[in-house]
């Protein structure tokens, strides 16, 4: 399944959020994830964590009307994305 794919169905998720596009789907989509897992939309204090924000984001992927195949990619992206923020976090850096 192309990025460009994956990268429409995460855009469908987010109606009223704009999107930078980026030369590369597959870095705007990688951007836009790490962001949202981040939750740097949000206030600093108010900020959730990184597996808050990813059981929202499946939550929110699972109610969507997006086809069942690019429900189960964004998933496993989210959760890659997770899994390398906490590798960065073990290894000293910060979220």
């Amino acid at each position: 399944m192309k990025s460009t794919e994956i990268l429409g169905a995460y855009k469908s998720l987010w109606s009223n959020r704009s999107l930078p596009i980026e030369e590369n789907p597959e870095h705007t989509l990688r951007n836009a994830v790490e962001k949202e897992l981040k939750d740097e939309m949000t206030h600093p204090r108010l900020r959730k964590t990184p597996h808050q924000k990813f059981i929202s984001s499946v939550k929110r992927i699972v109610a969507s009307s997006i086809e069942d195949q690019l429900k189960i990619k964004l998933i496993e992206y989210h959760l890659s994305i997770l899994e390398e923020l906490e590798n960065e976090t073990n290894r000293g850096g910060s979220l």
